[in-house]
């Protein structure tokens, strides 16, 4: 059974990460503000998803 629940906790995280890096990628946020808040979401999916939230760019 842990191992159906880690899978299915992966993949939500997986797509809040996709979802966070396509919300920053569509922002007003400079450039390098992008490229930098997606290598964070891509790097440290769990606490890079909880930083962009707290954090982030906004619409």
């Amino acid at each position: 059974m842990g191992v159906e629940v880690g899978g299915l906790l992966g993949l939500i995280v997986l797509v809040l990460d996709v979802m966070a890096i396509v919300k920053t990628v569509g922002s007003t946020a400079s450039t390098g503000s992008k490229v930098l808040w997606v290598v964070v979401i891509l790097l440290l999916p769990i606490v890079g998803l909880i930083l962009w939230w707290l954090m982030g760019p906004k619409s």
